[in-house]
């Protein structure tokens, strides 16, 4: 699939430049005139605590996308915490339906698309660093906003709000304005803790739950047709 082991490179890179800052932690006690055995022990633990937690955190499992024309699958693996009605003009046009998942970081954080289609719209907004624990941050903080025109039905617009929170300190989009996409496929990675918005039209039906626990790429959130055909 598309995007796949990008994740694990993410976590590479972590881990090669901890090994770096260890490696010159440890130098500089040598210098200073620590025992070896001394240095080693204080330091291979956490790196190798670091490592593991890296891994864990950068995990990117493969979506079993369910099967169905009308259905719009979760963006990300986390809670839903919010669904209400909001105005979103730059994608959906105005009011819309909105259904807002948080992301501890012990969740998978790589993120999916919703819909097969065709990438519209793909804004970074820089902001502030919210807890995204707080549905607030959604109107403050850094976020990258991602617009799909729907392949099936045609005519319908679906939009992800990407939102960065205390410790997630970077969003990085791997698709942009005019990608195509298939349902269920890698579109993103936010590293650490985090929200994503979802934006349906209104006449979209929901089925989820506040409180409910989805799965990215797999967990259907939602039904919709398009109007001029139901």
């Amino acid at each position: 699939m598309q995007h796949r082991g990008k994740a694990l490179q993410a976590a590479g890179r972590l881990i090669l430049r901890a090994l770096v800052i260890f490696g010159l932690i440890g130098f500089v006690l040598k210098l200073a005139g620590a025992e070896p055995q001394t240095v080693s022990f204080s330091l291979i633990s956490p790196f190798l605590l670091f490592t593991a937690s890296s891994l864990y955190f950068f995990r990117d499992p493969d979506a079993n996308v369910p099967r169905g024309l009308d259905l719009v699958v979760s963006p990300g693996h986390g809670t839903v915490d919010v669904i209400d009605q909001t105005e979103e003009l730059q994608v959906m046009g105005g009011r819309c339906q909105r259904i807002s998942i948080f992301l501890s970081i012990f969740n998978v954080h790589v993120q999916q698309a919703p819909v097969s289609g065709t990438v519209i719209f793909s804004r970074h907004t820089p902001g502030r660093f919210i807890n995204a624990m707080n549905t607030e941050s959604a109107a403050h903080n850094e976020n990258v906003l991602l617009g799909f025109d729907c392949t099936r039905p045609e005519g319908i617009r679906v939009g992800v709000r990407l939102i960065a929170g205390m410790i997630a300190r970077r969003i990085i989009p791997w698709v942009e304005s005019g990608s195509n996409v298939s349902q269920g496929q890698r579109i993103s990675l936010i590293q650490f803790g985090s929200r994503l918005d979802l934006y349906l039209p209104l006449g979209a039906e929901v089925t989820v739950k506040p409180g409910q626990k989805v799965v990215g790429g797999e967990t259907v959130m939602a039904r919709i047709r398009n109007p001029a055909t139901s």
